[in-house]
């Protein structure tokens, strides 16, 4: 299956005006916010220059029209970014947001003023208009998010920092408000931990569509070595991993297995998927699924194992953020004495890319249950040194919501030898997540993405999506 690229980030633009300030801020301000934006492969929608005074917004005519602007582009906006030139019109920029009728995203930003250009033709007030504008958001319920400086220059560093954080925001919630994820199996009898109510997803946009294993085996069992289909997944397994000494007849079963299922998620535009597999697959078909589900998730389709589907919501959300590959793990076990540290394990069905390398194999926990010779197609390495981000996704059935903890550490190089898909993790202040987990009801499996992208997850679960979230260590961005 050919790889999935993350879509580029529109946003709809609204430069702020007021008529006793100064209006050539405002075209000289939106010029370098354009550009910006530009440089950092974000696209607009942004009324013309010659449509308003600057192609700012400062009237209620000028809100009517760049909210009906954003109307008609609904489908493509991801979110909305205010910037502020000068003062701005706090009313106009609110009504353009209630105009528009769009529910994305707002990032606040403010122009910082030169102290060497403080005269009445130059000055700007951005830093006080940014309150006031703020100030009406709340008052018409529009919830925002806050550039790390109040003020700032949209060349810095800082500004461009808080764009690619917001754009991750922006991906999150308009991915999780139209998520299809397919659910292939029934949850394993003994995993009461990845119960989850589809209801509560549906509310907040997540469509799960099923499938009875007995589906795929007798689809996959109809599939001959000689289908075209079969023999490009042969390949195409081949291609990703060693395979050689391996029994032909499983790696046959392995592709048809690969073919039944994606075939049925393109006939159902999903986007991931959960899938049964202890211990009916390896019973009754003979072969794990962990290699399919390694490239699937590879190919930024996330699959998730046991049926886990808030593990696999966690996962989409997790790619979506960060543009790679995301992986469902254990907390598994604690490392040595260190409070801080902790081993993360799978059997597994990692994408490659997490690994220092990989290997594939038989699944040694499974083997001396249901036979060797009907478990092979694991992928096996220690996974390598990386900032991580984690997530962790619960429906909350008593209460009617759903509940969300994130955070950032760090995959290490400390020594350790074992099996399957595994790794050393450092987390601040990790024993106070763990207890928060115990505390909270949520299961042993971790969502975790090679990146650094806990900010963005925390204010679109939070403040976009209306999710309970708990961000653990949240203070390391202040300044």
């Amino acid at each position: 299956m050919a790889r999935k690229e993350t879509k580029r980030t529109k946003l709809g633009v609204i430069v702020g005006n007021r008529g006793f300030f100064p209006g050539h801020l405002c075209h000289t301000g939106r010029v370098e916010i354009l550009r910006v934006l530009e440089e950092e492969g974000i696209d607009v929608v942004i009324l013309d220059i010659n449509e308003t005074k600057n192609g700012a917004v400062m009237t209620l005519d000028d809100a009517k029209k760049c909210g009906n602007l954003f109307k008609a582009n609904r489908d493509h906006i991801d979110g909305i970014l205010i910037t502020l030139p000068n003062f701005g019109d706090e009313k106009a920029v609110a009504n353009t947001i209630r105009y528009s009728g769009l529910n994305v995203p707002i990032l606040v930003h403010a122009f910082s003023d030169n102290i060497t250009l403080m005269g009445i033709q130059d000055r700007r007030d951005s830093f006080c208009g940014k309150m006031s504008v703020c100030n009406n958001l709340k008052q018409y319920g529009i919830p925002f998010t806050l550039t790390t400086l109040h003020t700032v220059d949209p060349s810095s560093e800082s500004f461009r920092i808080d764009l690619r954080r917001f754009s991750a925001t922006c991906r999150v919630v308009q991915s999780l408000r139209n998520a299809r994820l397919g659910s292939i199996g029934a949850r394993p009898a003994s995993f009461n931990t990845v119960r989850y109510s589809e209801k509560l997803l549906e509310r907040s946009g997540i469509t799960i569509e099923t499938l009875d294993l007995s589906e795929v085996f007798g689809r996959a069992g109809k599939r001959k070595e000689s289908d075209p289909a079969v023999k490009r997944k042969l390949e195409e397994i081949a291609a990703y991993v060693d395979v050689k000494g391996f029994p032909q007849a499983n790696l046959v079963r392995m592709a048809s297995l690969g073919v039944v299922v994606e075939e049925w998620m393109n006939d159902n535009d999903l986007s991931g998927t959960a899938l049964q597999c202890w211990t009916s697959m390896e019973e009754y078909f003979g072969v794990v699924p962990c290699t399919i589900m390694s490239m699937l998730s590879s190919s930024l389709i996330p699959s998730a194992c046991e049926v886990d589907i808030t593990g696999l919501v966690g996962m989409y959300a997790l790619q979506q953020a960060s543009g790679r590959p995301s992986a469902l793990l254990d907390w598994n076990n604690n490392y040595g004495e260190d409070p801080n540290k902790g081993v993360v394990f799978h059997c597994s069905n990692l994408p490659k890319e997490v690994f220092e390398e990989i290997h594939m194999d038989y699944h040694e926990i499974l083997s001396g249950t249901v036979g060797r010779e009907n478990t092979l197609g694991t992928i096996q390495g220690r996974i390598k040194a990386s900032p991580f981000t984690y997530c962790g996704i619960a429906t909350d059935d008593l209460n009617g919501g759903i509940a969300a903890y994130t955070g950032e550490g760090q995959f290490t190089r400390d020594p350790l030898l074992t099996f399957g898909g595994y790794g050393v993790i450092q987390v601040p202040k990790f024993q106070k997540l763990l207890r928060y987990i115990c505390e909270n009801g949520f299961e042993h499996h971790v969502s975790s993405s090679m990146s650094s992208v806990a900010d963005s997850m925390d204010e679109a679960f939070g403040k976009y999506i209306g999710w309970k979230t708990y961000r653990h260590e949240e203070d390391r961005h202040d300044q």
